[in-house]
């Protein structure tokens, strides 16, 4: 793949991601994350399979949404069994 094309799958991966997807630190939800994790997942998985190329801000991005997750993830299991 020639530096062009990844230069333009990168810039339509960035679209997407500013149509798309609230920034990581926007979100208070754990369900819009978990929504988010799935959806970047296929998406990295669909320029995997189609361009055998993926932009290393959707693995960045992909592990600001689980670093999140996480933090949630355990903020509810302390207030629920710390109570």
């Amino acid at each position: 793949m020639s530096e062009f094309e990844k230069k333009r799958v990168e810039t339509e991966f960035k679209d997407f991601t500013k149509r798309n997807f609230e920034k990581p630190r926007r979100c208070k939800n754990l369900e819009q994350i978990r929504f988010y994790v799935r959806e970047l997942s296929t998406k990295i998985e669909e320029l995997k399979h189609r361009f055998n190329y993926v932009p290393k801000s959707a693995y960045l991005l992909l592990s600001e949404y689980n670093s999140l997750q996480n933090k949630m993830v355990f903020a509810d299991f302390k207030s629920t069994y710390h109570g």
